[in-house]
């Protein structure tokens, strides 16, 4: 268990635009370093946004469709030459792997988390 990170306060939290997302496609990512997918999120934005996500547990398709929980307002980075713009968040399994995080009951495409 790792120990606990210092306190942030209610301001860090607020800046920080953490929605729900429908997974709306996947593709292969071969040149990422760690196993990934190329993975497209509708956050009620304007447009797709794109995830290097550490996601390979999963098949493609049992990831399409699915919601999930992002962290919209990190900025890009690059990853491989690939622009990563937002964050799916995941726990650790008990096994090592990664459990995307989502809702437990169907949630608005774009609905704020708080």
């Amino acid at each position: 268990m790792s120990p606990l990170k210092p306190q942030a306060t209610y301001d860090d939290f607020a800046r920080l635009d953490i929605r729900i997302g429908k997974v709306v496609e996947v593709q292969p990512f071969p040149r990422a370093r760690n196993p990934s997918y190329k993975v497209g999120v509708d956050v009620g934005a304007e447009r797709i946004m794109w995830s290097s996500a550490q996601l390979t547990n999963y098949e493609p398709a049992a990831l399409v469709g699915s919601l999930v929980v992002c962290i919209c307002n990190l900025g890009p980075k690059n990853i491989a030459g690939f622009t990563s713009e937002l964050l799916i968040l995941g726990a650790r399994g008990a096994g090592g792997e990664v459990i995307v995080l989502g809702p437990r009951s169907e949630v608005a495409i774009g609905e704020p988390i708080f």
